[in-house]
């Protein structure tokens, strides 16, 4: 029997979920018409909207519908450089979506260093808001290949007293851990289904006050004219179903089983990374000096466990973590692997996970000492 443990990846689609996505395509109809489908329609958005903005702790008006967190990225950082920032702040272990979407804006940009655990210094980014130009900071909530829980909180109120702007990429925390997003202080977070166990191609951007979206498609008046373009009524409808399930104690009692894992490892020989910083309960990144990612992800598949090699954004390549980079163990990003669990995991799961990865590692050592002698 097959483990499923790359739920950082993707989420397994909830039943909840499969079932909205099912009740919306059968239904049909426009959410902008005025007709009873068209009214129908609109009442699955809406009330989609409002189960998304609970996950969060937010307003449901402040839920922008998008295609998913790349786009929500996307969206919060073209807002923010219309609306005139001069320059951006992106943290060292920020997942591609920002890191290259900020890019892109043309502004100057500079990368916000991060301690050996992973956790971005605070110091570093007081002083580079000290007199500077309106600045646009992006620091992801949780981070998707280590977990690690980023002081979110503490950065906003920097950024508020610099006059800046705070973009908070939530995708991987969401559902995984509470959010609130006043307390969070941020001005805009971004939100994927997938990961919460909702459909692909699907996602929300959450602003908060000071943040003036700008439109970004243009065409009709959808998403309060933040979004122009016919609403993906079913995406939206399994969205809200996955985010009105209630999964957070599931996921913290799968701490035990990442620890237990975690010690399994350790005792092999591995390096777990980030195991000093808060990190989301059903994460665990470790690595093997000298077992390549791409090898203990292709002998786990074959022993029927699915996990990742860091990111699983990059059509399919393997490539060093540049996380793991960050963190100051360039040695181990090019052997970081990525255990992930979530709403179905099973205790049954880790397990089989620590008994095979173990196995293939003895094996890895064999083929070595056998090429030394």
């Amino acid at each position: 029997m097959s483990v499923y443990l790359d739920y950082n990846a993707t989420a397994k689609v909830r039943p909840e979920a499969a079932a909205a996505v099912a009740r919306a395509l059968e239904a049909g109809g426009n959410p902008s018409s005025v007709h009873a489908a068209g009214r129908s329609a609109r009442a699955v958005v809406e009330a989609a909207r409002a189960d998304v903005a609970r996950l969060v702790g937010a307003k449901a008006g402040s839920v922008t519908f998008v295609s998913g967190g790349t786009e929500a990225n996307a969206l919060a950082i073209e807002s923010a450089v219309r609306a005139g920032v001069e320059r951006i702040i992106v943290g060292a272990t920020e997942h591609d979506a920002v890191l290259e979407n900020a890019r892109a804006a043309g502004l100057p940009l500079e990368v916000w260093p991060v301690d050996r655990n992973g956790i971005a210094d605070l110091a570093w980014l007081a002083d580079s808001l000290r007199d500077a130009p309106r600045t646009l900071v992006c620091l992801m909530l949780a981070n998707n290949e280590t977990g690690v829980i980023q002081p979110v909180a503490e950065a906003a109120a920097l950024v508020r007293d610099a006059g800046g702007w705070l973009h908070v990429d939530a995708v991987q925390a969401a559902g995984k851990v509470a959010i609130d997003f006043n307390a969070l202080g941020a001005d805009t977070l971004a939100l994927s289904a997938h990961k919460i166990g909702g459909p692909q191609g699907v996602g929300a951007l959450v602003a908060g006050p000071r943040a003036l979206l700008s439109r970004r498609l243009h065409g009709g008046g959808q998403e309060r004219g933040r979004r122009a373009g016919t609403e993906n009524v079913p995406g939206i409808a399994g969205f809200g179903a996955a985010a009105a399930c209630d999964g957070l104690q599931v996921l913290a009692d799968q701490a035990v089983w990442r620890d237990q894992l975690a010690r399994t490892v350790v005792n092999a020989g591995a390096v777990v990374l980030g195991d000093a910083a808060p990190r989301l309960p059903q994460t665990l990144c470790f690595a093997a000096p000298g077992f390549a990612s791409e090898l203990q992800v292709m002998g786990l598949d074959l022993a029927g466990v699915m996990i990742s090699a860091g990111a699983a954004c990059s059509s399919g390549k393997v490539k060093p973590s540049r996380v793991v980079e960050a963190m100051g163990r360039p040695d181990l990003a090019p052997c970081a692997i990525r255990v992930s669990g979530g709403w179905g995991s099973t205790a049954a799961d880790w397990a089989r996970c620590g008994e095979a990865w173990t196995e293939i590692f003895a094996r890895h050592q064999a083929r070595r000492a056998v090429a030394a002698a």
